[in-house]
Order: structure tokens, then sequence, then C-alpha cells
């Protein structure tokens, strides 16, 4: 008997996927194109296992297959999914081969369907290795490094049988109001690139497709509001917000996720111009489009019919639902001449294309994984992620590293003992004793004669100073106090959440949580309550060290009694405490530095530091620069940085090419794990007005102490390319300054003439 074509592993893709859409229905083809259940209510629990429901079977039914299905292996209170009824690694990758046989077995075509899981850092499923979060990984400049991390944590997910991983990387952190700010990488665009590329990197070696979230220009809603609207013009949203996006399609994304906001007017799930246009028809983007969740639906506010909101969503370019109703109306919408059968065809010839090329018709539930890739082991490459993403904001001198030789330490703050409080939104509930508090990595960092003493101080959201007093008692007899200080993205049983798992705020804040999706502040300084307790315990005279847990940048104006240091750790994982530890005294560099910009307040905002250049002076009444820039980061010595030396100084705009190099000296007697920035600033010339400096290379360098090397750039197109009129990359001519230094307030320039002529002089 011969195999239909589409069941030939040898014929080339695109000839699978056209002989299978041509033997398809139209309800078979509008069943690969949703995803409508959530997946936690594909299972039940069945004694000491789990069976499929029958609401799984009736989805099945309802299409003779499926698409796609979300989160079967999702743990958190909004799925209300934990240990005793959830899907640890064996029962996960069990129930992931059930469903997959239990759709190609009731299916007419027999096509495997993509089980989909959220892997923002770590796959989001009970056990599995939770990383820092993006912010954190941003703090390290190190893609490297991350690249492994997320190799890790991706053959995590494809060993429970799991094909796409979403993971947020496009957006920015241009108002850290935004209760999400903790799933960015950075404020900068150049940075979140190269973290883009290494996440589908890392998770391409592991077998992974990654669905990029969100697209595009979401770190850009007014007010930080989640899910609220842009005021980008086509400029803003090409210069910073589409850089992430456009690296990642070019590193091989399996897919984008189309945001919640709107662009000149349109949510982008209906934006042709975001999806098709430019997406598909100018970078050349072959990969699958998905909503955000219930993002269709939406659209009926627009066109007051689902059956038309779906075929809105689909004619922009959209090809996968998220739990929306109006994509499973689409045969209708066809039927009624609201969208061509060949646009939904090509709609499902990329979803099913994802599926062969992820080889799920030969091998539908079994793990598909490369023997001669040697994956890491994610627990510990988090640890690591961790521990590079520490950041050294201020040091008066003399009480950092802290020596093991003190007699006594105090270790206060609600953030103190909390493995909660270092993991972020988007984490599975984690088995008790599991974590490493801060709490706990000084304990078990001190010398055998130290006593540490623990107090909470206050709670981590309101006024009461009630627990103050006692705190304070404790600091006054200690030799240094370490207060935990921060914000929490953890979510309760009590949270309320909309339906797309967003918490619901309110007027209030829900269940402690002060970060995460849905959690957005109007002030950005911390909690009356810390506040007091960082005031009174400095009181003391007791030298205090604040390490900030916290998944923005929290306002830090200048203290009354300032703190002889401040740390910043972004949600550092579980296991974060000990890297925290390990930096406090001093067993490793700090080498932490800021993605974000961090504002003295939230009345100054914005205060990233890659604004337009317009020589704002400041208000009146405070400075309207940042308290920390963007870049910044201590160690625990000296560095000297020379003048940046370029190898031209002037060079052509067709193909422009040099070296820039600094040399950067430890003056001190500890060494340094520097990272060495390269900016670029336009003096003259150009198509649009200039922005104070933009990032464009990083490199970091282990100096030993009193040894000095070179930082050496290679500049190119790459570097020195700006958006054009036609908003596409161009080298235009003018004058521009190359900037090398530690942060992005303290740079030093050389020029360099950009001409029309390819003449070049050293």
């Amino acid at each position: 008997m011969t195999l239909p074509r589409y069941r030939d592993p040898a014929a080339p893709v695109p000839d699978r996927v056209r002989d299978l859409l041509g033997r398809m229905t139209l309800a078979e083809k509008v069943g690969q194109v949703n995803q409508r259940m959530y997946g936690w209510d594909a299972y039940e629990r069945a004694g000491e296992g789990h069976r499929l429901t029958d609401a799984f079977r009736a989805e099945v039914a309802a299409f003779d297959g499926m698409g796609a299905l979300y989160g079967l292996q999702r743990a958190d209170a909004w799925s209300g999914v934990g240990f005793a009824d959830g899907l640890d690694a064996r029962d996960g990758a069990r129930t992931a081969a059930a469903v997959q046989r239990y759709v190609v077995d009731h299916s007419r075509l027999g096509i495997p369907v993509l089980l989909v899981e959220e892997m923002p850092h770590g796959h989001q499923a009970l056990d599995g290795t939770v990383l820092p979060v993006n912010l954190a990984v941003g703090a390290t400049w190190d893609p490297d490094l991350y690249a492994d991390a997320v190799a890790g944590a991706a053959a995590e997910l494809r060993a429970r049988g799991a094909h796409i991983a979403l993971v947020s990387a496009l957006d920015l952190v241009r108002d850290p109001r935004w209760g999400r700010s903790e799933e960015c990488f950075s404020e900068d665009p150049y940075l979140a690139a190269r973290m883009t590329e290494a996440l589908v990197e890392g998770a391409r070696r592991a077998g992974v497709a990654v669905v990029l979230k969100h697209f595009a220009g979401q770190g850009a809603t007014v007010g930080g509001r989640n899910s609220a609207a842009t005021e980008l013009g086509a400029r803003e949203l090409h210069e910073v917000h589409l850089a992430a996006a456009r690296a990642g399609v070019a590193a091989g994304a399996a897919g984008v996720m189309a945001a919640y906001n709107e662009f000149d007017g349109l949510p982008c799930v209906a934006s042709r111009y975001l999806l098709t246009d430019l997406l598909r028809a100018e970078w050349g983007f072959e990969g699958v489009v998905m909503a955000d969740g219930t993002a269709v639906d939406r659209l009926v506010r627009l066109t007051g019919d689902p059956v038309r909101a779906g075929a809105l969503a689909l004619n922009a370019g959209c090809d996968l639902s998220l739990w929306d109703d109006s994509f499973a109306q689409l045969g209708e919408a066809v039927r009624r001449g609201l969208v061509p059968e060949s646009v939904l065809d090509a709609s499902v010839a990329r979803v099913l294309t994802l599926k062969f090329r992820l080889g799920l018709f030969e091998q539908p539930s079994a793990p598909v994984r490369s023997e001669a890739v040697d994956l890491p082991d994610p627990a510990e490459l988090g640890e690591r992620v961790a521990r590079a993403s520490v950041t050294l904001l201020a040091h008066g001198g003399g009480v950092l590293p802290l020596s093991r030789a003190v007699r006594r330490i105090a270790v206060l703050g609600p953030g103190a003992d909390s493995v909660a409080q270092q993991i972020g939104d988007y984490t599975a509930p984690q088995r008790p004793g599991g974590g490493i508090t801060v709490l706990a990595g000084i304990r078990a960092a001190v010398g055998p004669g130290t006593e540490v003493v623990h107090g909470r101080g206050c709670g981590l959201v309101g006024d009461d100073v009630s627990d103050v007093p006692a705190a304070v008692a404790l600091a006054a007899g200690c030799d240094v106090a370490v207060l935990v200080l921060g914000g929490s993205s953890a979510r309760s049983p009590d949270t309320v959440f909309d339906a797309n798992g967003a918490a619901v705020t309110g007027s209030g804040t829900p269940s402690g949580m002060t970060c995460g999706e849905g959690v957005d502040l109007a002030d950005l300084a911390l909690p009356a309550g810390q506040r007091a307790l960082l005031a009174a315990v400095s009181a003391t005279g007791t030298p205090v060290v604040v390490v900030l847990v916290q998944g923005r940048p929290h306002a830090l104006p200048e203290l009354d009694a300032p703190a002889a240091a401040v740390v910043s750790a972004w949600y550092p994982g579980p296991r974060g405490g000990r890297a925290v530890a390990e930096v406090l005294f001093g067993d490793v560099e700090p080498r932490g530095r800021l993605p974000v910009s961090v504002p003295r307040s939230a009345a100054q905002l914005p205060v990233y530091y890659n604004g337009k250049d317009h020589r704002y002076r400041g208000y009146v009444d405070q400075s309207a620069g940042p308290s920390y820039a963007f870049g910044h980061g201590l160690s625990y010595t000296s560095v000297v940085y020379g003048a940046p030396r370029l190898s031209h100084a002037r060079v052509g705009t067709r193909a422009p090419r040099l070296t820039c190099r600094v040399t950067v000296r430890n003056t001190g007697s500890r060494p340094a794990e520097e990272t060495v920035q390269l900016y670029v600033r336009r003096l003259s010339g150009g198509s649009s007005w200039p922005r104070v400096r933009e990032l464009r290379g990083f490199v970091r360098l282990s100096l030993a102490p009193g040894a000095q090397a070179d930082a050496v750039f290679e500049v190119g197109p790459d570097t020195l390319a700006s958006v054009g009129r036609d908003l596409r990359p161009v080298v235009e001519p003018g004058s521009v300054e190359l900037e090398t230094g530690p942060a992005s307030d303290r740079t030093r320039g050389a020029r360099l003439e950009i001409t029309d002529s390819e003449s070049r002089s050293t």
C-alpha cells in the first residue's frame, strides 16, 4: 500500500504540506488554527495517575483533530494546578504522550497536536527548573551564558513531550510602572536583541521551537498600564521596539505572539501592516503568528460580530488563536465571503509546516534530541545567571565585601527569608525547602564564629511599622545589617485573575503582589513600611547594606541616612539567595550591570537613557536624570578607562569598516569583571532627530589586580546604521562619536566622519 505523500518522511516539507492541505475539509482546516482549551482541563486525576477528560475528547471531535493545546503542564495559582493534582515530570511526559495518541488515533488524517508551554524563565510546570527573570538575564550582559541556560530549560520542556516554548523577549522597559517589567531584558533595543538571539539559539539546541512575545511595542503602553494603548509613531516603533523581533526572526524563531496593545488605532492582532507587510513581506518571516490569550475575541468590539472578528485577525496575518471563540467560527467566515479560503489555507500551511519540521508526524510524542548535543544542567546554570546578574549599585567602601570575621550580622526585611519573593511571575509552585533565601545564603556563608540574627521588620506592602522596633534592636547590636527590601510577584489562591491569567488589581494590590502581569504601580517608591524600616535601621549607626530583590526598578531618591552599600538582585530564582551571599562576601566579584535606568521618582519618568537629544535641562524641583544610569554597576576594585582609539577617522556609507579599541586597567587590589560598553552618538547629519546615545556593542574583560587589556570592537554597517526615511536601516553620512565606558553616563568619545565617498584617512 502506497503511503500518502504527507506521510513520506523523505518528501520535501512543502510537498507534504501541499498534499495534506489538499485532503482536508474546511472544518479540519479551522481546527488546525485553533488553540481553544486550557491544557489543565484536558486531564484529571485518576487514582495514582491521570486520564484525559471528556472535555478534551469533545474538543478533538469538534474539528476532527486539534491544532495546538496550550499549557497541558502549566501549574500556578491561576490554573489552580498544584502538586496534589498536577503533572510532575514523569506524569507530564506520559500525559503528553496520551494526548498525542488520542489526537492521532481519533482524527481522520492523524495530524499530531502542537503542545505549547510557557517558558518565561524555565518551564512553568511542577518540578521545572526556575531561572532568574529576564531583567536578571539582561543584567548579566552575557548572551552565551543565557543561551546555555535556555538550552537546559528547553531540554526539560521537550523531555516532557512539549514542542513550543512561549517566551517574553520583545518588550522593553520604557515605563517601569508596568507590572510586566520583569519579563523584559532591558530598556535598550540592542541588549534585548542580543538576548533574544541567545534565547532562540539555546532553545533550538534542545529541539524546541520558540514563539517570541510580544509583537510589537507592548512595553510602550501609556502610563505603564497593562494591555493599554500605545502612542507610538512608526519611527519610534522601528528605532526602538522592533530590533529584538528582527533579531529573533533572523535567528530562527518559529513564531511571534501578537501583542494586546494597539498600533495606529488597531490592536496588533488585527494589524496587517505589522503581521503581513512588515513581518512577512519585508522581513521574510515564514513562521507562525499566534494571538495572545483572548485577543481575537476582543476585536468583537470593533466588528460587532465574532465571525467578523476572526476574519479580521486572519486577514491581518494571525495564524493561531489562543482561547478564542471567534477563530472557531472561521468556517462561517469563509462561507460568508469575509475571508478567502486561500488565506485560511496559508495559515493552516504554516501550522502544518511547523509540525513537519519538528518531526511530529514521525515521532508525535517522543522527545527529539540529538545525542551529540551536551545539554547543561539548567539549575546549575540558573545559579550562574543569578550570580552574574547581582549588581552593586552603591558602595561607600569599608563594608563590602563582608568579612567572615564579623561578630554579628542582622538580616532584616520582608524579602530576607522568602523563596516566593525571589522567583517572579509565571512560576509554578515550588516544593517546600527547595530554595535558598538570602538569609539561608548568608547563614551558609559566614564564618564559624559569626552569629546571624533575623527579623522581618515590616510587611512587604503597607505602612505597618509595629515590627520595626524589634528589627532596630537587632540591628543595634550588630556589626552590619543586611536589609532585603523590594517587591514580589508571588501569586496566591486569593489572587483574582482575568480570563487570560493576568491579576485583577482594581484599586488595591492583590494578595501582596507589587509586580507581575496586571500589577502596575503609579508610585515606584518602596512601600511606606519598607522606607520606615530602612530609615530606622540606618539611624542606629550600624552600617547598612540594602539588597533589592525586585522585578522592576523601584525609585531610589537620596536617603536621609544613606546606606553603606546598595545591591540589586532582579528576582534571582529559587536559589538566588546563595548568589547574593557569594557577592556580599566577595566569593565572586560583582559583575552585573543595569539593563535599565533606575529613577529617582515616578514623577520624572521617562528616564531611559536613549531618549531624543533635545538637551532638556531638567525639572525645577528635581533632577531629570536617574539615580543610577543604564549600564551602571560597581566592583570591589578600581578600574580606569582610556580614551577610545579608532583605526580610521573617516569611512564611507557603503561598506564602513573600522576597529575601535579602548584600554581598561585594574588599578585596585581585587580582580575585576568589567563590561565595556560601546555607544554611538550622532552629532550631525541623519534623516531624523538623533538620540542621546545608543548602545551598539559590549565586551567583558576579566582583569587581575594591576592588569590591563584592550576591549576591541569591530565596527561595521550594523553598528553605524540608523533608521532612514523609508524606515529601513541605512548608514547615513554625517558626524558621529563612538563612545566607550563602564556605563551610559560615563563615556569618552572619538569622532568619526561618515561620508558619501569611500575615501578613508587614519
